[in-house]
């Protein structure tokens, strides 16, 4: 895990927003939490190994792609074609001095480029040797997922760099191995390196790689057309290359007393962290948020505090961000700070108010639920259950301003009103609308602070 020098990490802010007053014998405070990062430019270079880039050059990194290569990818033959050429313009999109390798996947996962179980430096050389051996890439095989991962870590861990990180793309099911290995794969990964996921297609199972996203604290999308791969991957890469620190922890403590109900990341998608606590100490845990370049992202924090009498205030949680590290090293701080605070009151008007903010991620929340709900009732055959919660998801989208959402969802549903959530289940429903629905369904739009 790399160390950074505080003058190379960029500034971290944290702004809480929260309605602080409870009735008395209230015990559960929400709030809103708001981390940004700016200004990194050259931050992120390990302290361990600072002879590998040149002031400017950004932050030490290493990537792996694994490249789908089962026999479904011949299906249509444009589709390993187009997989081959958004390999290689993510592989040109890689600033110099990134360690890289190519991964074939599929009942069992190869090295492509560079092989021997390293990682290439980019430069121009290694990029056009690395693009000379995707040309040789054909499809053949099953799928494997777990088999792509584990060679991808084992190839990362040997970079002594501050950012790991993955593109995982595929178009078919994990058929050729259990979920038990998967899942063993997968836990074997976390906290190793981030990892993007992307479904070419619709032969492939949103949840497989909604799941290897959420997991490995990535984002996850749908390129149905095959042609648009391109675009994505250079995206993609885009916004890696654009990581400056990793492993940033949110920090939680709590005094006596006080208890964590949950916390999870509502924007720019929805992702559930209460489970992934580790203890950092008496009364604190960190919750891991993955890499961070220029950007924001908002957190839900539920907490359970004592009941207390009118008039009597105290602090529900403090919330910090920290860099951990391995046992016996200090553990470094990021700086920013933020207070969770609790006031019991006997105002009426005061108690009894919902904050903006965490009103408006309450609902994006539930939004991302229905439309899971909604979507896997339907695929069972309950078309009443699944109109109430498509309708209900409608009428959330339609409340918060999530246009984007709204859009995905009026493909699978006819919207008679959508102030009130009524709505009709389409008879006919292109697979693709209905993937690209369940896989987006935990993006966010942000609320107008």
């Amino acid at each position: 895990m790399a160390n950074f020098s505080k003058s190379n990490v960029p500034q971290f802010s944290v702004d809480v927003y929260q309605n602080e007053y409870l009735p008395e014998g209230g015990r559960e405070v929400n709030a809103i939490v708001t981390v940004s990062s700016t200004g990194g430019g050259t931050i992120g270079t390990a302290v361990s190994a600072p002879h590998l880039y040149s002031p400017g050059e950004g932050p030490s990194a290493a990537v792996a792609i694994m490249v789908d290569c089962s026999g479904s990818m011949d299906y249509p033959p444009t589709k390993m074609r187009n997989a081959r050429d958004a390999t290689a313009a993510a592989v040109d999109t890689l600033r110099d001095g990134v360690h890289f390798a190519v991964i074939g996947g599929t009942h069992a996962a190869k090295e492509v480029y560079p092989g021997g179980g390293r990682l290439a430096v980019a430069d121009a050389h290694t990029r056009e040797e690395a693009k000379k051996a995707l040309r040789r890439l054909s499809a053949g095989g099953g799928t494997a997922i777990g088999t792509w991962l584990r060679l991808a870590d084992r190839l990362l861990s040997t970079a002594d760099v501050a950012i790991r990180h993955g593109i995982l793309l595929t178009d078919g099911r994990n058929e050729h191995e259990s979920p038990q290995d998967l899942k063993a794969a997968l836990d074997s990964c976390v906290g190793r390196f981030t990892c993007d996921a992307r479904g070419v297609g619709t032969d492939w199972e949103v949840k497989e790689v909604t799941g290897i996203a959420s997991a490995l604290l990535g984002t996850a999308d749908i390129v149905a057309d095959p042609a648009g791969l391109a675009a994505d991957f250079t995206q993609m890469m885009e916004t890696a290359m654009g990581k400056e620190v990793a492993d940033v922890a949110l920090r939680l403590w709590t005094p006596v007393g006080t208890a964590i109900k949950f916390v999870k990341q509502v924007a720019p998608t929805v992702v559930e962290l209460t489970d992934r606590r580790t203890e950092s100490g008496p009364r604190s845990g960190d919750y891991p948020t993955g890499s961070w370049g220029d950007e924001s992202r908002d957190y839900h924090v539920c907490v359970e505090v004592p009941a207390a009498h009118i008039g009597q205030e105290m602090l529900a949680a403090r919330v910090s961000l920290v860099i951990p590290q391995p046992e016996g090293v200090a553990v470094q701080s990021l700086g920013a700070q933020g207070l969770v605070r609790a006031v019991w009151t006997d105002d009426m008007a005061a108690s009894t108010s919902i904050n903006p903010q965490v009103a408006h991620y309450t609902g994006q929340a539930e939004l991302a639920q229905v439309i899971q709900q909604g979507l896997d009732l339907r695929k069972a055959g309950d078309m009443d259950g699944a109109t109430a919660k498509l309708g209900r998801a409608v009428q959330l989208a339609s409340v918060s301003g999530n246009a984007d959402t709204a859009k995905l969802l009026a493909k699978v549903v006819d919207v008679v009103d959508a102030t009130t959530g009524t709505v009709r289940l389409k008879a006919k429903v292109a697979e693709a609308d209905e993937m690209t629905l369940e896989t987006r369904s935990t993006k966010t739009v942000r609320v107008k602070k």
